[in-house]
């Protein structure tokens, strides 16, 4: 490996940019989707290409520098900027191309949700891939990848065929079933500590380019009778539908009547995949049980139910999120809910709870490195997101309080990796299971001894 001694070698040894403090564009190069992270690395590497990103890693080892990974920029925890470090920018790397007759697509490890959508469903194709359409394709699927596809097609890695893998030592390398499968094995989940993931290889499913969404919304005298009856609903969904409870203010929509604009309450979301029929019989029963206080019941392009919760969270807000996995959610769950929504500040704040079971569950616990109960019925997220740092401040205490409220409700501590915004060691062991956790140490030992990918829901060598 040539020793790269300078950012000077550096920008000589790279197709990509180097920026640094000072450089025209450095502060929207360090940027994240979370505003409340404000950190400045030595400087961003904005790789082109797998070679330029071993280059990058080479000179973080001879500089001494912490090396992150930014794919899309949509952590909580801002881990794609390390303070004073190397940041390995890959948002120049988002180019997603489809295979239509093998039903495959390949896309950079820059590439957004919205990059891959708009790839695939040219061909009314899809695979699994998060619910807000500017998060990254790389670090949504390394933790596991939960959206609407979750129930019909799995998580987005119980559809990685391959990785492109640029290894701690500048090695590049392909990770599949075939070749490296214990380095596969581990990427599937396992987050990013194994190395920078350049290119991802997914199976691909006919989804769209219509598909149908109901949205009932109820206000917050009737949280908890709706949370039961959203609960309910979604225990006799088909596995061809995907759902959502969500703890909201409505927002200022157009189809949003004026007066109940930013009304707190809870809105049940449920996708069909199939005709509009289907989807108006799975959610007839919802609508006579109980009345909304407004609803909408629409087809739509895929693209646009991808999108639909961007402006819950737009790009600078600032957030913190905990969550849970529960094999349940118990009307006692619901009550505490139901009881703590009201005391919640900023009206961007929300409690998503997301429908698992169908494909997600047909996966065995240890097929995959996914840090998250194969048995879990729901994923519970707490977000507390603000338009400053003064607010984050007062709802993050209270997504804090809920957090540990809730708790008792699920087997334990852990969560889905992506769902963190504080990687606590025993959060993360929790999450995984000493014997996954374990495996995953031995496979970090192999494949990145220095633990130079640390900064993450870090797994340590073994």
């Amino acid at each position: 490996m040539t020793r790269i001694g300078s950012v000077a070698e550096l920008r000589a040894d790279m197709v990509g940019a180097v920026i640094q403090p000072g450089d025209p564009g450095y502060d929207e190069a360090r940027s994240v989707w979370n505003g409340d992270i404000d950190r400045r690395p030595a400087a961003v590497a904005r790789c082109a290409s797998a070679a330029d990103v071993a280059a990058a890693l080479a000179y973080a080892r001879d500089a001494g520098l912490e090396v992150a990974v930014r794919g899309g920029g949509h952590g909580y925890w801002g881990a794609a900027v390390p303070e004073g470090g190397l940041m390995i920018d890959l948002s120049t790397m988002n180019r997603a191309t489809v295979d239509v007759e093998a039903r495959r697509v390949r896309c950079g490890g820059g590439a957004s949700l919205a990059d891959l959508d708009a790839a695939t469903q040219e061909h009314g194709l899809a695979v699994t891939g998060g619910t807000i359409s500017h998060t990254g394709v790389g670090g949504l699927t390394l933790g596991g990848g939960i959206g609407w596809l979750s129930r019909k097609c799995g998580l987005s890695i119980d559809n990685l065929v391959s990785a492109e893998v640029v290894l701690a030592d500048g090695r590049v390398v392909r990770a599949s079933a075939q070749e490296h499968p214990e380095l596969f094995w581990a990427l599937r989940g396992g987050g990013g500590n194994f190395g920078v993931v350049t290119e991802f290889e997914f199976r691909l499913h006919e989804v769209g380019p219509i598909v149908h969404l109901g949205l009932f919304f109820y206000e917050v005298d009737r949280c908890a009778a709706a949370l039961r009856r959203g609960r309910d609903l979604i225990a006799g969904l088909p596995d061809d539908a995907g759902a959502m409870l969500v703890a909201l203010d409505a927002p200022p929509a157009p189809f949003v009547p004026e007066e109940h604009h930013f009304a707190r309450g809870v809105a049940v979301l449920v996708a069909g995949f199939g005709s509009a029929e289907e989807h108006a019989r799975l959610v007839a029963p919802l609508r006579e049980a109980m009345p909304p206080l407004f609803e909408l019941v629409t087809p739509l392009p895929y693209t646009e139910l991808q999108s639909m919760l961007d402006d819950a969270a737009p790009w600078g807000s600032h957030a913190y999120t905990k969550a849970l996995m529960l094999e349940d959610l118990p009307d006692a769950a619901i009550d505490v809910l139901a009881e703590r929504l009201p005391s919640k500040t900023s009206p961007m704040t929300l409690v998503p709870i997301f429908a698992l079971g169908g494909a997600y569950a047909r996966v065995g616990e240890d097929e995959t490195a996914f840090g998250g109960s194969r048995a879990a019925r729901f994923a519970l997220t707490m977000d507390a997101v603000a338009p400053d740092a003064e607010t984050l401040a007062v709802d993050r205490a209270w997504v804090r309080s809920l957090w540990e409220a809730m708790r008792p409700f699920a087997r334990n501590a852990g969560s889905y990796v992506n769902f963190m915004a504080e990687y606590e060691e025993d959060r993360v062991l929790a999450s995984y299971g000493r014997d996954k956790y374990d495996r995953l140490a031995a496979i970090k030992a192999e494949y990145d001894p220095g633990n130079l990918f640390h900064l993450n829901a870090n797994i340590k060598p073994a």
